[in-house]
Formats: C-alpha cells, sequence, structure tokens
C-alpha cells in the first residue's frame, strides 16, 4: 500500500509546484531612485526606504497637484527633504494665508509686551463712533474669524469677493481702509467666517500700536523692525520677505516669502511653544492660545488650523489619521505647515494643488505622518 502511494504523493507535489509558479504572487515594489533614497537622512526616525518611498509618491504621483518642495522634521531635526525641477533650499516660497499665523504670532508678542489686550475691544478708530456695533469686536474675535463683519474671502465671479478686491482691486492701496469699512452682518463672537481681510485688520492694529498711524514708511519700517527683531532674526529666519501695501499696512494675510527651510522654523518654534533655544519669543500661554478651538469653529484656533472634527464631510486637514493636538498654517493652493507635538513633527509642504488634487494631497502627507508613532503611546 505504502508502495503504490508513492506516485499519488508526487504528483500531487508537482500539481502543487505547477500551481505556485503560476499564481502572480505578492506585487513587487519599484526599486527606489536614487534622488529618492537621497532625500532621506541618515536617522529619520521612521523606516528609511519607508519615508524615501512614501516622499518619493509625493512628487510624483498623478492627481496631487505640483509638489515644489517638502521637509520633514523629527525631534527639531530634518528627516527627509526635497525639491521638484526648478525649486531649491533658497527658493523663497509665497505663503499665501500661511502668513496669517504669522500676523498672529506678533499679535501675541504685542499682547506680551503689554501693548494689546485680548479681550478688550479691538483698537480700530473708525469702530469708535457713538453707536457703532463695530466697537464690540475684540481682538479675540477678530483672531479667530468671529469678527461678525461682513467679509467675503471667495465669491462667484472671484473679483466680486472681498479677498480679490482688497488684495487686487479698489482695495489695494489702502487695505485696511478698504476692510475696517465694511457693515456688519451677525453680532461679534457670533459667526465663524475666514477672511483675508480680518488679518489685514489685525495688521493695521499692530502698526497703529507701533508707530504713526498716518506715515505709510512709519508703519511699515516699524512693523518690519519688530518682526524681524523680535521673530525673523531669533530664528535664523534669513529669507523671509513680508509684502506691505501703499499705505504701509502688512498684508498680513496672505503675502510673506521665505524658504522652506525657513517655514520649518516657525512651525518649530511653535511645537516648542514658542521657545527658541532657552528664549521665549512668544509667551508659551499664547501659543497654547492660538491651538484652542474657538467657540463658533471646533477646528480653528488665533489664525490657525486645528485637527479637530468639524462636523463637516470636508475637512482642512485629516482628523481621522493625525492626532486631535496636530495644527497648521495653510496657504491658497496647498502651502502647508504641519505640527504634530505629540509625534514630534514638523512638516512643510510647499507647491501648486487645485481642490481636489489637495484632497488627495493631504492623504499622501497623512502617509508620511503614519510612519511615525505618537509618542508616549
Amino acid at each position: 500500500m505504502l508502495m503504490r502511494s508513492r506516485p499519488l504523493i508526487a504528483l500531487a507535489l508537482a500539481a502543487t509546484s505547477l500551481a505556485s509558479c503560476g499564481s502572480p504572487g505578492p506585487a513587487e515594489e519599484p526599486l527606489l531612485s536614487e534622488e529618492a533614497l537621497a532625500a532621506v537622512t541618515a536617522d529619520p526616525g521612521a523606516p528609511t526606504k519607508a519615508l524615501a518611498r512614501e516622499v518619493d509618491d509625493l512628487f510624483s504621483m498623478e492627481g496631487l497637484g505640483e509638489t515644489r518642495a517638502l521637509i520633514v522634521m523629527k525631534d527639531g531635526k530634518i528627516a527627509a527633504e526635497r525639491y521638484g525641477e526648478g525649486y531649491d533650499a533658497d527658493t523663497r516660497f509665497v505663503s499665501w494665508s500661511m502668513a496669517k499665523t504669522v500676523t498672529a504670532l506678533m499679535i501675541g508678542q504685542l499682547v506680551g509686551d503689554g501693548l494689546l489686550r485680548l479681550d478688550q475691544p479691538a483698537p480700530v478708530p473708525r469702530w469708535q463712533r457713538s453707536g457703532d456695533p463695530r466697537a464690540d469686536i475684540t481682538l479675540r474675535h477678530l483672531l479667530q474669524m468671529r469678527s461678525g463683519l461682513e467679509h467675503t474671502e471667495a465669491g462667484d465671479p472671484p473679483w466680486e469677493s472681498g479677498e480679490v478686491r482688497m488684495l487686487f482691486l479698489d482695495g489695494r492701496d489702502d487695505m485696511a481702509d478698504y476692510a475696517t469699512a465694511q457693515p456688519p452682518e451677525a453680532e461679534p463672537g457670533e459667526k465663524f467666517e475666514y477672511s483675508s481681510n480680518t488679518t489685514v485688520i489685525l495688521a493695521d492694529i499692530a502698526a497703529r500700536t507701533l508707530a504713526d498711524a498716518d506715515h505709510a514708511e512709519a508703519r511699515r519700517r516699524a512693523v518690519s523692525d519688530y518682526l524681524h527683531a523680535r521673530l525673523f532674526e531669533p530664528l535664523g529666519m534669513d529669507s523671509m520677505v513680508p509684502e506691505f501695501d501703499r499705505a504701509g499696512t502688512l498684508v498680513g494675510g496672505s503675502l510673506m516669502h521665505a524658504t522652506a527651510r525657513d517655514w520649518a522654523k516657525l512651525g518649530e518654534l511653535m511645537r516648542r511653544k514658542g521657545s527658541h533655544r532657552g528664549e521665549q519669543l512668544v509667551p508659551r500661554s499664547w501659543i497654547e492660545a492660538m491651538v484652542k478651538p474657538s467657540p463658533a469653529s471646533p477646528h480653528y484656533g488665533l489664525q490657525t488650523w486645528l485637527n479637530r472634527p468639524n462636523g463637516e464631510a470636508e475637512h482642512p486637514l485629516f482628523p481621522n489619521r493625525a492626532p486631535q493636538s496636530m495644527y497648521a498654517m495653510i496657504g491658497h493652493m496647498g502651502q502647508y505647515v504641519i505640527v504634530s507635538p505629540e509625534q514630534g513633527l514638523t512638516i512643510v509642504r510647499l507647491g501648486h494643488s487645485n481642490r481636489e488634487e489637495r484632497i488627495a494631497m493631504l492623504q499622501q502627507l497623512a502617509d508620511i505622518m503614519e510612519l511615525y508613532p505618537v509618542q508616549g503611546r
């Protein structure tokens, strides 16, 4: 019986071998290019090849738009850095709305200096006339985008939006005058409405606090000197170039220019709660206030986006794939400085992506972040 069964066993083994040869098996991942591997440092704090692949996908996958710069920092050190064709470490990239968070940092320093108060009426002369309902708008209302002013960030057609009119049309020479002239449409504090005009009002308040309100050059110089002396120079941000309008007001909601590394330095300052090399550049309590949810919007703090659920299908970040303590500076067409304190991460992504591409691109950024565990867990 044993002798007769051996041919059957041999046939069964042969059939199994042939079947395994015919099956496709797991697909092999393509080899990583030298460029992809070179983007990752020697000690990135995550599996080197996995990180290199995820970074490479961000630059090469279709449907994500054009990534022009990426920096991943882990615990204060660069883990990965890569640039698109035509861009490098010396390229200055426009902030778009990432500038709003920088403006909020400056306001926080002025509050820390005792020159402004967060919960007192905003010092806007036009609003102090008798009976003006805008007199009840506080600095906190402005910082949390709940001033109640009739500001329309995006319109159809686009040139009818308050942002476009202020930046490029009838408001461009004196943006603060245009922004502060808008009427109220809701009670202060009642409604969240994202608005670049609101941030220009904050920039104007900074200029009025630091200089002669009627002298354009004095306003420009005072704010520029303050930002450089108190923020940019201590951080070593040599590339930062903020823009001003003809009236000397910082275009604080839209137009600052810096290298990717300098944008990363701002993210790291926030991750360290305002401290840099033992010096408290921004009050720790202010950074904590910046990342605390607004009463009118759970995913927004003080000029800063938060990775907290907002009860809506679409979110500017990805609360289902990263800690809710994560927050970000976000700019038009896909500019991001993302900070995740629980992971020790600061990620800078700069480039050009439309709405659909940004949604997909954010999931690729989430893939990168998921390579890093939440610390302490």
